[in-house]
């Protein structure tokens, strides 16, 4: 508004000085060169300081920790900190110093920034919100004033919100808080780093606003030491991916604002979706109902999560349709991919399909018997042969692999590389750091090719199974674990 009356007022003069008969052009000149100057200082941030629009200043919703699901155990070891903040005229008595600093560790789509807010409303506090790279400019002293500036204005904003505490939040923190020494152009990174240091330090009880930093990062072995220390980051609290009981709660969520069919079983869901983040399962449920709506019904149905599934593990389905030829070629491999499954844990294959997701022109989707953090010698084994089981059936029924295979046998080799370092491997407990190159190639691929006869071995039984299995897929494109289960029930008897 100021600066739109400011510009009218000059219009006003100018054009009253030219009735007036004056000449304008040094004036117009010097307000050219001035709005050069203003534009070239903004740029590199040395004006503009109170009002700059890189810290975003988010408005606290009433969302609470109750809207976070499967993070019952970092929610409770976050909540036991924040209790320190609600409670400070105890620990004042008590003579026990504040937290300063807590930080939130974990793999992306987990649930952090959404943990930040809810801290922000179970303490009642001001919450101001930044990114890492918002701190980082190329010229020096910027970043270390943008660190000023969001401590700043998270104390005003609590003032004029009339609250005691602020939260600040530093997504990405790796970014602003990265071990120093390692940029040599200049040190705009340290100074920042060392003015976020300085900051911490400031942060007292007795402070008219109390300042509580919170931080999110998935590199936490990035940061600096120096910002790791008890005084500085009291907390780190890890939020992990969740487990099945986690899945399920989180998955009650994002389902409470969707029509589901009487069919929906959000259990058997939450089974097959080991490793999918909060966010992965978000994407789910909301992929799920858009397949609803494009097929006109009004409730999500089982089928619509299954196939959202897969979307969100391998992509969407393509265009590109492969020759005959390419298509038996991949029926084939995932038919050997299943059979090994199967063979070695009954129940285990999801779906088997030959239409083109993402980078894959088929797949074999497995449902984990269970959440899974230790593995065994034989679980090792056992998903080396189904990896290598591609291939072989390739080999068994063509008569030769093909470059399809190049993916499952990384897998391969690197299950095999985990035995060798957990002392599983004929060598025993080694040191792999001073394991000669030469023979951990052999050991490694002594287990390759020992799991890989194994697979010969059973495709050849079983070949039948494997054949008549490609027909079906030849025809149907995709076929349900249960499915492959009644035909292997049926060439066995």
């Amino acid at each position: 508004m100021i600066r739109e009356i400011s510009i009218g007022i000059s219009m006003a003069a100018v054009i009253s000085m030219l009735i007036m008969g004056y000449d304008v052009t040094p004036f117009l000149f010097l307000a050219v060169a001035a709005g050069a100057l203003y534009y070239f200082a903004k740029m590199r941030g040395l004006i503009n300081v109170k009002n700059f629009d890189t810290v975003s200043v988010a408005e606290r919703r009433d969302f609470s920790f109750d809207d976070i699901g499967g993070q019952e155990s970092a929610i409770k070891e976050l909540k036991e900190a924040l209790d320190f903040i609600k409670n400070h005229c105890s620990i004042k008595q008590l003579g026990i110093r504040p937290l300063k600093g807590i930080l939130l560790t974990g793999p992306p789509g987990t649930g952090k920034t959404l943990m930040a807010k809810a801290a922000a409303n179970y303490t009642d506090a001001a919450f101001v919100a930044a990114s890492g790279s918002e701190f980082i400019e190329m010229y020096a002293g910027v970043g270390a004033q943008r660190v000023r500036k969001l401590f700043q204005s998270a104390r005003e904003i609590a003032t004029r919100q009339k609250k005691d505490n602020a939260l600040v939040f530093i997504d990405e923190i790796e970014i602003l808080g990265g071990k120093r020494g390692k940029t040599t152009s200049h040190l705009e990174y340290d100074q920042t780093l060392n003015q976020l240091l300085v900051e911490m330090d400031g942060l007292k009880v007795d402070d008219k606003v109390r300042v509580l930093l919170v931080a999110a990062t998935n590199r936490d072995d990035m940061l600096d030491p120096a910002l790791l220390r008890p005084g500085r980051f009291d907390r780190r609290v890890k939020v992990d991916l969740p487990d099945k009981e986690g899945r399920l709660e989180i998955l009650k969520l994002h389902t409470r604002n969707k029509p589901l069919a009487e069919d929906v079983r959000l259990e058997i869901i939450a089974k097959d979706t080991f490793g999918f983040s909060g966010a992965h399962l978000e994407s789910l449920a909301n992929e799920a109902a858009i397949l609803a709506m494009r097929e006109g019904l009004e409730e999500v149905s089982q089928h619509h999560f299954n196939e959202s599934i897969d979307k969100v593990m391998m992509g969407g389905k393509l265009d590109k349709r492969p020759s005959k030829a390419e298509m038996r070629r991949v029926a084939v491999h995932e038919s050997g991919h299943a059979l090994l499954s199967e063979t070695v844990r009954r129940g285990s294959v999801s779906t088997l399909t030959v239409t083109p997701r993402g980078d894959a022109l088929g797949y074999m989707r497995q449902t984990p018997d269970d959440d899974t953090y230790l593995y065994t010698k034989d679980f090792l084994e056992n998903q080396i042969a189904i990896m290598l089981a591609g291939s072989v059936a390739e080999e068994i029924i063509l008569g030769n692999r093909s470059t399809g295979s190049s993916g499952d046998f990384e897998q391969a080799v690197r299950n095999a590389d985990i035995m060798l370092r957990s002392g599983m491997s004929k060598l025993g407990v080694i040191c792999p750091d001073t394991l000669p190159q030469e023979l951990k190639h052999n050991t490694i691929t002594g287990i390759v090719r020992e799991q890989e006869e194994r697979v010969k071995k059973y495709i050849i039984e079983s070949k039948s199974i494997v054949t008549q299995t490609v027909d079906i897929l030849l025809e149907k494109e995709k076929i349900s674990g249960e499915h492959f289960r009644a035909i292997m029930r049926e060439k066995s008897n």
